[in-house]
């Protein structure tokens, strides 16, 4: 009997750990997402859709699904096609495991969610599901409620330093090292006898350089909110990662690292073969992307050539008409063509004096016609992210909008390498350097900062319902609203703006641009966009000028991850007027700034279904008497979505998916 005990025992502990987690795949999930499907009307339990999808979700708990850890399918044929994805847990290497959690993923999916697409995460799966391809990678970090029952930890600048350690080299490992399917875990000894356990893990079908760049995403997005705390989970469809104090994750697949400042603590030698290989791998794949570079140059330039010549031959020619990717027919006669020598002499060939901005796209310029009237000059560099087709839609678009809440476009100029746009001159510049300018904020009252967002939501209005064209802005923010000399607020940055027909609700794209704390999660997560994107983004604008906080690098306030959250937070605890600049509360009514900021929730709301239209926006900023139903949770989830376009010849910043231009001034 005793010679056969350890065997015993070793079945026990197999049977003792497949069981907890038979356990924890039972569980409630993390978190998932579930937007509505009015806007493309697909799912219904009699459908073409509804059959695929019942034919995905068995194929994801196959066997063999389980069996291989991740897989991809679909099956229909299009507009009824679905697209469905399963991963399990790196760690988890039985197979029996991986298929329990992914059917129960699957079944919870489908009870949950009436939708065109949705996704759900399990502590050791997760299952997703869409009606278009999964090539539309965007990282959208989603933060479970969990995060925030964590403690907080007693010393948390050392505790980040060690937790950075950990994650950066899980990441490097699950990102550059092939053989490991993407998935790393990893231990380190943190002093007080403690040790920090950690997990990530990237979707399989991503290439090595993008797991590397979503991991980078989500570790800014988990130190933000839980560096200080006991443990953290961040999620999002191509990666994840966590990390706590106890383990949980099977340690047999686990990394022993040695922080390098701990004293008696050597390397040991896998570490020092983990770096050398990652550092040859490293330097092989951007030789190799060099190569490729140099070869593909010419070809590139000779491209862009041949572009500039037939958009300069189609905007010159009388009466032109463009063909928009929406398949609308719009005219350029009303195109004001100016010659690069005037525009010289205009701005004093360009002069540093002259200068009102810098972006990724170029440069700004102040200049004087000779009729004395002042105009504002975007000069596009060669490089630039806004490349012909942008260049085409801003010129030939903006020339058929005339609103007084719009910026006017004067002309444009393209000649050789230069592209140039021509705009009125606004001589207060533009939002953003008036409401987080806390010198320039304190001059200003209520009345005047009501007038802003009465002008937005009539400019958005306008383009939504009253102008010839139904126009969807997909990049407001206060960089792209401009103001005049009597503070008037003009929308301007029409470059990604798309034309919709008259009985067009929606679209989707492969393309998602916009910037950071802007997007609605449905653009951001699902390519789709529609007028109620725009009052996303006109929700986000309302609060940022309430507050005088920006959206962007919120979380560096530390009173929550996002200025979403945060207003969110402050309004459940009857604490409104904590969010409230203290500049607006001095010269507002406390009940009028209370009901915009009401307004401006339900304008964030995470389903598109729940958020007013622009008119009944405009009603409701009008009529104090008008009821207000009561907001629902915004999707304040939403984060930094990593670069998308393979066209853009730029890196985007840290919080623009493409660059957005510093507008004209």
């Amino acid at each position: 009997m005793l010679k056969h005990t350890p065997s015993a025992v070793l079945l026990f502990i197999v049977f003792i750990f497949t069981s907890s987690l038979n356990r924890v795949s039972a569980e409630d999930p993390l978190d998932f997402y579930c937007p509505s499907s009015s806007e493309f009307p697909l799912y219904n339990l009699n459908s073409s859709f509804h059959d695929n999808l019942n034919l995905v979700m068995g194929l994801l708990s196959s066997i063999n699904a389980s069996t291989a850890g991740f897989y991809n399918t679909s099956r229909g044929q299009e507009p009824n096609k679905v697209y469905g994805q399963s991963l399990c847990r790196g760690d988890i290497t039985n197979s029996t495991v991986c298929k329990e959690c992914i059917e129960k993923a699957s079944q919870d999916i489908m009870n949950r969610c009436r939708s065109e697409n949705a996704m759900i995460w399990y502590n050791l799966c997760q299952v997703r599901y869409s009606f278009q391809s999964f090539d539309v990678v965007a990282y959208t970090g989603k933060y479970p409620k969990q995060n925030d029952e964590e403690k907080n930890v007693s010393d948390p600048i050392r505790f980040r330093e060690y937790l950075t350690f950990l994650m950066n080299n899980l990441s490097a490992e699950a990102a550059f090292n092939p053989v490991k399917n993407m998935f790393a875990a990893g231990e380190i000894d943190y002093p007080g006898k403690k040790t920090i356990y950690g997990l990530v893990q990237c979707t399989r079908d991503m290439s090595l350089p993008g797991c590397s760049s979503c991991l980078s995403s989500a570790f800014t997005e988990i130190t933000t909110c839980c560096s200080y705390r006991e443990g953290g989970i961040i999620l999002s469809r191509t990666c994840n990662m966590r990390f706590q104090l106890s383990q949980f994750f099977n340690a047999s697949s686990a990394y022993q690292l040695v922080y390098p400042t701990s004293t008696g603590r050597k390397w040991k030698s896998w570490m020092f073969v983990l770096i050398i290989c990652g550092s040859i791998f490293v330097l092989s794949f951007v030789i190799g992307l060099g190569i490729a570079c140099l070869r593909g140059r010419k070809k590139r330039d000779k491209d862009e050539e041949i572009s500039e010549r037939t958009l300069l031959q189609e905007l010159t020619t009388p009466k032109h008409v463009a063909l928009t990717q929406e398949g609308d027919l719009i005219s350029s006669e009303e195109v004001l063509f100016m010659t690069l020598a005037s525009i010289r002499v205009a701005t004093d060939d360009f002069s540093d004096t002259n200068k009102l901005g810098q972006g990724g796209f170029g440069a700004v310029y102040k200049g004087v016609l000779p009729d004395g009237n002042e105009i504002a000059v975007k000069r596009l560099s060669r490089k630039s992210w806004q490349g012909i087709e942008e260049f085409k839609n801003e010129v030939v678009l903006i020339a058929k909008l005339q609103h007084k809440n719009l910026v006017r476009l004067l002309g444009c100029a393209l000649e050789g390498e230069e592209k140039l746009l021509i705009y009125e001159f606004m001589s207060n510049k533009s939002l953003d350097q008036l409401i987080f300018d806390p010198e320039k904020r304190s001059k200003l009252d209520w009345k005047t900062y009501n007038g802003i967002i009465n002008g937005i939501a009539r400019g958005l209005l306008y383009l939504h319902e009253e102008s010839r064209l139904k126009i969807i802005h997909r990049d407001l923010k206060p960089n792209n609203v401009l103001l005049d000399h009597e503070l008037l607020a003009k929308i301007s940055d029409f470059g990604m703006a798309r034309i919709f027909s008259e009985n067009q609700n929606a679209a989707n794209t492969k393309r998602v641009v916009g910037t950071y704390g802007y997007m609605a999660p449905e653009y951001a997560m699902e390519g789709l966009f529609s007028v109620k994107s725009d009052v996303f983004s006109f929700g986000v604008v309302l609060l940022e000028i309430i507050s005088g906080k920006r959206s962007s690098g919120f979380y560096q306030t530390e009173l929550a991850p996002t200025l979403l959250a945060y207003a969110w937070r402050v309004w459940n605890e009857g604490k409104a007027l904590d969010f409230v600049d203290s500049v607006v509360l001095e010269t507002c009514p406390a009940s009028e700034v209370v009901r915009c900021m009401h307004i401006g929730l339900l304008c964030v709301q995470e389903n598109p279904e729940h958020r007013p239209t622009m008119s009944t926006v405009m009603l409701l900023l009008g009529s104090e008497s008008m009821g207000l139903p009561q907001p629902k949770q915004p999707a304040f989830a939403l984060s930094k979505v990593l670069h998308l376009d393979p066209s853009t010849k730029t890196n985007p910043s840290d919080n623009e998916i493409i660059f957005s231009d510093i507008l004209p001034r």
